[in-house]
């Protein structure tokens, strides 16, 4: 779909509903306030609003769309369970639809991970299908502590709140659990001070001296969990030989590895999976977002060992939604047989590319990093002082302008980070090089008119 010159008036039917929106909503709104805009019509990579102006979608329901909006293998089989006359809603009970979601995804998984694993359906929201594994690794083991690590994001409910580490969204609350908190490889910003691999080396021998330490305070916990990219902590891929280290510190202390591939599954890394870039094999794996083929879906799945469940140990109103599973095992298969994974892995390297260069003339660009088409472009103050790493301050206000330079210029990003510094790019996997190259052109005027615009 061509993409129409972008305008700056609003169509007084969008401002109605938009006003109606801040009126009735909750103070809790977030991408409504950084996207003032009513989408009408989507297809694929593009969204229309109700003013008519177009806009190229690169935060894809925050990395659900990988195959953008309405991919026509989705709608197809949308269409089909509804002329079916499947049931849409059976709470956990069996069907035909569940068990070829369930075929599907074990095709899907790495093939000795998926030889020897169960499937538990959560809530609908990848939060809960976080609690699900905390809680099962707090049965298997008998134990009640949690590791995890800084930069972390795992979601808003009590438990996947309590190994999330931002401090915005935690303070306001109650403790949730005892959680310790380790310090995640992130080059750019070093825990240490120290950058590189350097980094990581230090972050994996600070977890195993603390957790041998009689005297390190940590008590023996039920699970470390982690993301193999940490995406709303700023785009931060966890370097392959760390990830070993984790597992090897894990496995030697009985202690299960819980990865987190929410937003990472489904082919957006470069991998179907991300662990898969390591060779790592976790003790369970946290999924949601594209597993449902743009419908809310949620599952944990873990090895067969650590199935000591009870009938009714986590449930939920809405674990068997068909609509989702229909959904999703057409955008697994689609995924798998169009080589979209390869796609992905060639289409981001050659994007973080041109952003690299753009890097070396813009110095408000600090650091470029991401796997696949998961990216983000840090940006900072060049007038600022480096740290001993040489990175320079983080420049959120700047951020926040480019963000709305690239929505005047008909481009949607969001931004992530400590900071909130980070602009954050998750285009569906089938966006196409010329797609790819708007995406880029636009993203680099944004940036140069907001880095001339004064604060």
């Amino acid at each position: 779909m061509p993409v129409s010159p972008t305008v700056d008036t609003a169509a007084p039917a969008g401002d109605a509903i938009l006003r109606r929106q801040r009126i009735r909503e909750s103070a809790a709104r977030t991408y409504a306030r950084s996207f003032p805009i009513v989408p009408v019509r989507a297809n694929g990579m593009t969204v229309e609003g109700a003013d008519g102006r177009r806009y190229l979608d690169c935060l894809s329901g925050a990395g659900t769309l990988v195959l953008g909006h309405n991919h026509p293998v989705v709608l197809e089989a949308i269409r089909r369970t509804l002329d079916g006359g499947a049931p849409l809603h059976l709470l956990d009970i069996a069907t035909a639809e569940k068990d070829d979601f369930t075929t599907a995804l074990f095709e899907a998984l790495p093939p000795a991970f998926a030889a020897r694993a169960k499937v538990h359906f959560c809530g609908p929201a990848g939060t809960d299908a976080v609690e699900a594994a905390l809680k099962l690794m707090q049965t298997a083991t008998g134990r009640s502590g949690a590791l995890a690590f800084t930069g972390a994001y795992h979601g808003m409910t009590a438990g996947a709140l309590a190994v999330t580490g931002s401090v915005a969204v935690k303070a306001p609350l109650p403790g949730g659990g005892e959680v310790t908190r380790l310090p995640y490889p992130y080059p750019y910003r070093c825990p240490f001070g120290v950058g590189g691999e350097r980094g990581a080396e230090l972050s994996a021998a600070y977890t195993e001296r603390l957790l041998d330490d009689p005297a390190g305070g940590v008590t023996a916990p039920a699970a470390m969990i982690l993301e193999a990219v940490q995406g709303e902590g700023g785009v931060v891929p966890a370097p392959d030989d760390w990830l070993r280290t984790m597992r090897r510190i894990t496995a030697d202390r009985g202690i299960p590895l819980i990865v987190d591939e929410v937003q990472t599954g489904v082919g957006r890394t470069g991998a179907m999976w991300a662990v898969e870039h390591s060779g790592i094999e976790p003790d369970a794996i946290v999924l949601s977002k594209a597993i449902g083929g743009s419908l809310p879906l949620a599952a944990v799945v873990y090895r067969e060992e650590y199935d000591g469940w009870r009938p009714g140990a986590h449930t939920g109103t809405f674990r068997g939604n068909t609509l989702a599973m229909a959904a999703g095992a057409a955008t697994l298969r689609y995924v798998a047989a169009q080589g979209l994974v390869e796609r992905s892995r060639t289409v981001g390297a050659r994007m973080a590319a041109r952003l690299a260069g753009l890097q070396g003339r813009l110095p408000v660009i600090g650091d470029v990093r991401g796997r696949g088409l998961m990216l983000g472009v840090e940006l900072v103050d060049p007038a600022g002082t480096p740290d001993s790493c040489g990175a320079l301050p983080p420049d959120p206000a700047l951020a926040v302008r480019v963000r709305e330079a690239c929505l005047r210029r008909g481009l949607i990003v969001e931004l992530g980070g400590r900071h909130g510094a980070v602009l954050r790019l998750l285009p569906p996997l089938t966006i196409t090089d010329e797609q790819a190259e708007a995406v880029l052109d636009r993203l680099a005027d944004a940036l140069d008119a907001a880095s001339r615009a004064q604060p």
